[in-house]
């Protein structure tokens, strides 16, 4: 019979808020040793992850995009808006001004089968698992499907 997300994932999920600070969210990434946490709100509804490339902003900086100056006026090269995106993430003080907001997730009634597709469709490392009021109840990563797939039968 195959697995569900409910029989692989991970229940006792750790999680911050958007208003947490980044270096205390830094902090429980290097002590758990996970690469990732959902963002949820004050009701536990999820509104974001935060991810160990999220965070990669923080230690590189941003370049500033390709542009050449004319007359005094400045031409980009390259979309401005991915700069700015980038800059801010690169500033960011909180979990939400650096998570990413367009979170996917997976209910834990659906296959085994579609978490690992949704993630590799997607290029994912983790699901958060949501119940019906989108409040998050574990979260799968590929360390779970690949720990399910060795002990098939």
């Amino acid at each position: 019979m195959p697995k569900t997300v409910a029989e692989i994932m991970t229940g006792d999920v750790i999680s911050v808020k958007s208003q947490t600070p980044i270096q205390e969210a830094i902090r429980i990434l290097a002590e758990r040793r996970i690469g990732g946490l959902p963002v949820i709100d004050d009701n536990g509804n999820l509104v974001g992850i935060l991810s160990e490339t999220d965070l990669m902003w923080q230690a590189t900086g941003v370049n500033p995009p390709a542009h050449i100056v004319l007359l005094d006026s400045v031409i980009y090269l390259e979309n401005p808006g991915k700069y700015e995106r980038e800059l801010h993430k690169a500033l960011g003080q909180t979990v939400g001004e650096v998570m990413t907001a367009k979170v996917i997730s997976i209910e834990p009634g659906k296959l085994l089968s579609e978490a690992a597709k949704l993630m590799h469709e997607k290029h994912i490392h983790r699901l958060p698992v949501v119940d019906e009021a989108k409040q998050v109840i574990g979260i799968v990563t590929r360390s779970d499907i690949l720990r399910a797939m060795a002990t098939q039968e």
